[in-house]
């Protein structure tokens, strides 16, 4: 992924709503499917880190990304971003950006 790509990717997540939310029982698999599914659907999704998680925002991020093969966007505060292109019909392409 690029630079520009991924500030193009960072400008459209700033309008998100974090779907997927990590709490105290961390990254399970649960949770990974729910963020799989989510990332099928819309490609981009936000992940809010609760306070009582045992993984802080950056961590919590390399690990989901890693389970999910996905790309990290963006972390801040206890929010971070992460795009994986859909394996079938796909509304956001890299290569357009």
């Amino acid at each position: 992924m690029t630079t520009r790509q991924r500030a193009k990717l960072r400008s459209m997540g700033t309008i998100l709503e974090p779907i997927v939310h990590i709490g105290k029982e961390g990254i399970n698999d649960n949770l990974c499917k729910q963020a799989w599914d989510a990332l099928e659907a819309r490609e981009l999704i936000k992940v809010t880190v609760q306070k009582n998680a045992p993984l802080d925002a950056r961590e919590a991020c390399a690990e989901l990304c890693e389970r999910v093969h996905a790309e990290p966007v963006q972390v801040i505060g206890n929010r971070f971003v992460i795009y994986r292109q859909a394996r079938e019909d796909s509304k956001i392409r890299l290569e357009d950006l």
